[in-house]
């Protein structure tokens, strides 16, 4: 939920500021249609103004139903994953929308096909990642792998943003977050934008949701 809490702020942040985002799902899995309750996409588009009333399809290239890894969710259908259409598709949508907020399906190990993995589609489309980490215990090792697996391709990921879990994580205390937080930037030279607290209003967000997005370097 994390990496689609972030995606939702970044859409409402961008049209905010006068931009025209675009929502990228490129693939979901563990829902039947990108209308469905379980769909990123169709929690987008339920959350953000300008969009409601409007296709979640849109947003979605590829959706299976399994809650699986997006190779093995795609197998259990018959069909496979063609990076080539995902490419295309978000270029196309660059010529018409700035910028397009691409959300990826789990991690960046996850395998997409036999020969892809998810970070791959990072290099391949030339996106910017985000790195949206919990932040509550575990979240060093989590995240200093994540940023090492990116830069081992040569990408340089953006910015790292911590996103309280909305269940109410025990370990999400103000001293472990300070804590968490100098570690990753101590061993990776990457400072952490700041904390995302639980949000009650998902259409209306407090405006203190948005300021860690502030803090991400070139995000415009």
């Amino acid at each position: 939920m994390g990496k689609t809490v972030l995606s939702l702020l970044l859409v409402q942040f961008f049209y905010a500021k006068g931009y025209s985002p675009f929502y990228l799902k490129p693939i979901q899995t563990g829902c039947k249609n990108p209308s469905d309750v379980n769909s990123d996409a169709g929690f987008i588009y339920r959350y953000v103004r300008p969009l409601r009333g409007k296709d979640p399809a849109e947003s979605v290239i590829y959706c299976f139903e399994n809650p699986k890894a997006p190779w093995f969710a795609a197998q259990d259908e018959g069909r496979k994953i063609d990076v080539r259409v995902i490419r295309k598709v978000v270029e196309e949508r660059s010529l018409l929308y700035f910028p397009v907020v691409l959300e990826a399906a789990g991690g960046l190990l996850v395998p997409v096909s036999e020969k892809i993995l998810m970070v791959d589609i990072i290099r391949i489309t030339g996106a910017r990642p985000i790195i949206a980490a919990r932040p509550g215990l575990g979240t060093i090792n989590h995240t200093l792998l994540t940023i090492e697996a990116l830069r081992k391709r040569r990408i340089s990921p953006a910015g790292i943003v911590f996103i309280a879990s909305a269940q109410g994580d025990t370990s999400e205390e103000p001293v472990m977050i300070h804590e968490n937080m100098e570690a990753i930037e101590k061993f990776s030279g990457i400072k952490v934008a700041g904390l995302i607290g639980k949000i009650k209003d998902f259409s209306n967000p407090d405006q203190s949701c948005y300021q860690p997005l502030e803090r991400i370097p070139g995000i415009f």
